[in-house]
């Protein structure tokens, strides 16, 4: 692509999923509750006979800081690979307890499946690691002694994200170098009569901020030769639409 990065681009602006991290000065072990305080606030409504009142203020403020030590203990990454379903490029650690000769690392294949010893093709890809071990561990019941086998995520895949007007919005595996337009094409290639090709953006994320380039998609088809760009693990091209 020719100036496939536009001059001037790139664009920093925050991600709406950091939205909370604008208020710097915001630290939630900072909003416990003090005990001393609430004690006192008590003893001074008791002796104006507000019993009712004292109760309900001691609920809200305990609350309040059940609620703060909830935030402050909140997991700041995303749910334990167990519960993601896996993808073509994700590599797997085999383990036979039992036979450990067997013990591999397979890395999973375009079409969805593994090879494994004895058993054969298995398709993985769709599955969950704790659903691709039960299954596992039954395909060998009839073939080992200790048939167990443990199956666990040794590197998920890298994926990108392409969407806006192309045939298939979708997550592509970065299962080999590739470009920009090479992309675009996995996801379906252009939505005829609705695509954009002067509004093609590249989104990559770099130390906690989204950068955005306008990609020159355009000389890529009309030109004998334009300049590649290779793109980055997760990193998101959306295709803009027209507006007739």
């Amino acid at each position: 692509m020719n100036s496939v990065i536009a001059p001037g681009a790139p664009t920093d602006h925050t991600s709406p999923v950091n939205t909370l991290n604008l208020f710097g000065s915001f630290d939630p072990m900072k909003t416990t509750v003090d005990h001393t305080l609430i004690n006192r606030l008590l003893a001074s409504l008791r002796k104006v006979q507000w019993p009712s009142l004292a109760l309900a203020l001691a609920i809200a403020l305990v609350s309040a800081g059940c609620q703060s030590s909830n935030l402050a203990g909140a997991p700041a990454y995303p749910p334990s690979s167990s519960t993601k379903s896996l993808d073509p490029g994700d590599t797997l650690r085999l383990n036979f307890p039992g036979a450990r000769e067997y013990d591999q690392v397979q890395k999973i294949r375009s079409d969805g499946r593994i090879s494994l010893p004895i058993v054969g093709e298995v398709k993985a890809a769709g599955k969950k690691v704790g659903e691709l071990q039960a299954q596992l561990t039954r395909l060998y019941k009839e073939q080992l002694q200790n048939s167990e086998v443990v199956v666990s995520l040794d590197a998920p895949a890298a994926v990108v994200y392409v969407t806006g007007a192309v045939g298939k919005p979708s997550r592509v595996v970065l299962d080999r170098p590739m470009t920009a337009f090479e992309a675009i094409m996995e996801a379906g290639g252009f939505q005829a009569g609705l695509a954009n090709l002067k509004k093609v953006t590249l989104i990559r994320s770099e130390h906690g901020k989204h950068k955005t380039f306008k990609l020159d998609v355009n000389s890529t088809i009309t030109q004998s030769s334009s300049e590649a760009i290779y793109l980055k693990p997760y990193d998101v091209i959306h295709v803009g639409e027209r507006f007739f």
